[in-house]
């Protein structure tokens, strides 16, 4: 069911700009950009402001998604939270680049109990460009993140609104580049309205567990100097354990900044090449934690009795990789 704002009362959004394509300028066509050339603040100049709403904005970074850092994530979660623990501020909008939208969206849904919408805002041509879709999915960003009894981690593109959880990037450069997959969007927006599709998500339970961040999870971002390192390692026809048998050594040298973990890539229900699959044994026996994500867009991993390798269900290999990352900061180092 559709259904307007409230707009008998204002409702308060905080805008944290991070760059992205949504505020980069041309130089060419709209595929010749700059991305995270345009601040936020004057980002917002260029929208219909929705009626109901009072904005205020923040510049937290100016990159290109592709370059998104751990550094960055800091900042952004730490000022999530601030801006969540707020009674002034109903909600939050995030406009990012949408080439790391989806690891961002699902980082700060495991770290935040996110009681208030927090939604993501991109676009696939930059912020000068005559088809530029930005404005429109900021504006209709800054309506779900005004919408009452909403919360949790959202990202919303070309009128559909994604949990963090699901969302994933499935086209190079057409506007509407985003997918839930299998479970499909949570809603969409149409002339300022938002339809739910799968219920309104009123708490973050909804949006897909796991919602609640370990104990003292935020206070270790706060802390942290120096995250823990885990790689990707993707199993293929032909594939070598050669380069996890390196980092192993690398680890076991002392050398800083060695890996703490591994997400193998796997084909299908979770297999990995028989080379890949030994390496990845050595490695857990000395000490680096292994979890396996699939490479398929569909379906996740079902549990395998007698499993060697755990396995991170449905999570995407990038989605794997920050969850164990997450794990790894609060856990106690075994060397």
């Amino acid at each position: 069911m559709a259904s307007k704002r409230n707009t008998q009362t204002q409702r308060r959004i905080r805008v944290l700009g991070t760059g992205g394509t949504i505020a980069g300028r041309r130089r060419g066509d709209h595929s010749d950009y700059v991305a995270g050339q345009v601040a936020v603040a004057d980002l917002l100049i260029g929208i219909a402001q929705p009626d109901g709403v009072a904005l205020t904005a923040e510049q937290i970074a100016q990159v290109d998604s592709k370059d998104m850092d751990c550094a960055t994530w800091k900042t952004l979660a730490l000022r999530c939270a601030q801006a969540l623990a707020d009674p002034g501020i109903d909600g939050i909008v995030i406009t990012h680049g949408t080439d790391t939208l989806e690891e961002s969206a699902f980082f700060l849904h495991q770290v935040l109990r996110a009681r208030k919408p927090v939604v993501f805002a991109c676009a696939m041509r930059p912020a000068d460009s005559p088809e530029s879709d930005g404005p429109r999915n900021l504006r209709d960003a800054i309506i779900v993140a005004a919408q009452m009894d909403v919360a949790g981690v959202m990202a919303v593109c070309a009128g559909r609104i994604h949990a963090a959880v699901e969302v994933r990037k499935v086209h190079s450069h057409q506007l509407d580049a985003f997918s839930s997959g299998e479970a499909g969007p949570l809603g969409e927006i149409n002339d300022g309205a938002v339809r739910w599709l799968r219920g309104n998500p009123a708490a973050p339970a909804a949006l897909a567990a796991p919602a609640t961040p370990a104990p003292g999870l935020i206070e270790a971002i706060a802390a942290t100097a120096a995250w823990p390192r885990v790689e990707i390692i993707t199993s293929h026809a032909g594939a070598s354990g050669a380069l996890i048998d390196h980092l192993v050594r690398e680890r076991a040298s002392g050398e800083s900044g060695a890996v703490r973990g591994l997400v193998l890539a796997a084909t299908g229900n979770g297999t990995v090449h028989r080379e890949i699959e030994a390496a990845a044994l050595r490695a857990q026996a000395a000490g680096i934690a292994i979890v396996r994500a699939t490479r398929c867009a569909d379906g996740g991993i079902l549990p395998r009795t007698g499993a060697t390798l755990r396995d991170a269900g449905a999570l995407s290999p990038v989605k794997a990789r920050i969850a164990l990352m997450l794990e790894l900061l609060t856990a106690p180092v075994l060397d």
